[in-house]
């Protein structure tokens, strides 16, 4: 938990990104590994490829999704389901 004193973390990087994006007036997909950074209301509108671990999530971003974590939004693990029912599974009963 990051103290309210010192503010939301926001990567400055990602954010000079964002602006160069906002005075050229393109619409690219910003790739980051910051899943740690909180969304600020400069990022709606952009589309983020956010790094999971393996590859990268495109997200768009929206007005609801402020003040979350980019990470939020790319999960790191698949599911696959709970223990799936078997031809072996059921011998044993």
């Amino acid at each position: 938990m990051r103290s309210k004193k010192k503010g939301p973390y926001i990567d400055k990087k990602l954010l000079e990104k964002v602006m160069k994006l906002k005075q050229s007036g393109k619409k690219e997909v910003i790739k980051t590994w910051a899943r740690d950074c909180v969304i600020i209301p400069e990022f709606v509108g952009y589309t983020f490829g956010i790094h999971n671990g393996r590859t990268f999530v495109n997200v768009y971003i929206t007005e609801n999704m402020v003040g979350h974590r980019l990470g939020e939004f790319s999960p790191t693990r698949t599911f696959r389901g709970h223990g799936a029912h078997t031809e072996r599974a059921r011998e044993k009963k």
